[in-house]
């Protein structure tokens, strides 16, 4: 078999594996052809492939002491009981709130500029072997004429803005042993032939949620807030799969 065969026959088996790994990865939009996205099954988020419990610093626990003439435990965050989120598997109910602006204007501007003249008409009585030293057309009165300028200015400019305000419940996953509670949540809305889904995740402290069983999302520790969607216009506005390796393998 000769060469030229052989590269053929290679290429083909590259296209093969390339338009079979490209089916692979389209079969599931191909089942779902006029039929709406199908939303996930609510399950237990410990219980995902990818879940680790949270390791943070802690401080040292503090031993619980009770006096039998009072009612306040040693240790405890509030007098009385309520129904906030305290135990795994609370709820509790998250305002999400991001409404990040920055304006940077940003402006610089140099300018240089230098003259030097030297001129020696008498030099020690030296001035009369000039002749012997430089050519005849020098001028002792003009020996070295120099300038110089520089002019340099730069501009920069950043706008940017950002707002989503919704709420979404959320579910304490962990209690740490300092009492601070991870939570995750998630919430799917479909909308016809699209999927509107919100992910918020983090650490919070039992003080900050409010009377109403509420936290603000800026009180999240190590937040993690995620707001996308799947279906018929997120598949549009998405390159194909070959356009994105093409974007990433080609150098120019």
């Amino acid at each position: 078999m000769s060469n030229p065969s052989v590269f053929r026959l290679k290429a083909a088996a590259a296209c093969s594996l390339a338009l079979a790994l490209g089916a692979c990865g389209s079969i599931d939009r191909l089942s779902n052809v006029g039929k709406a996205p199908t939303l996930s099954a609510i399950e237990d988020p410990t219980s995902q492939p990818g879940y680790k419990p949270v390791q943070m610093a802690m401080p040292t626990p503090e031993p619980v002491n009770y006096a039998s003439n009072s009612l306040w435990r040693q240790g405890s965050r509030a007098f009385f009981k309520d129904q906030r989120a305290r135990l795994v598997g609370d709820l509790v109910t998250v305002r999400v709130r991001v409404t990040d602006k920055a304006n940077i204007n940003n402006a610089t501007k140099r300018s240089r500029s230098g003259n030097e003249t030297m001129a020696t008409p008498n030099l020690f009585g030296w001035e009369s072997e000039y002749s012997n030293v430089f050519p005849p057309a020098v001028d002792p009165d003009s020996l070295v004429d120099t300038s110089s300028s520089g002019d340099s200015s730069g501009a920069g400019s950043v706008r940017r803005s950002e707002e989503l305000v919704t709420t979404v419940a959320a579910v304490v996953t962990q209690t740490l042993p300092n009492g601070n509670l991870v939570i995750e949540g998630k919430q799917e809305i479909r909308v016809n032939f699209e999927v509107r889904e919100l992910i918020v995740a983090g650490v919070i402290r039992p003080e900050d949620i409010g009377s109403d069983n509420t936290i603000d999302s800026a009180k999240i520790a190590q937040a993690r807030i995620a707001y996308g969607g799947r279906g018929q216009i997120t598949d549009v506005q998405q390159p194909r799969y070959g356009q994105q390796v093409m974007d990433i393998l080609l150098p120019f």
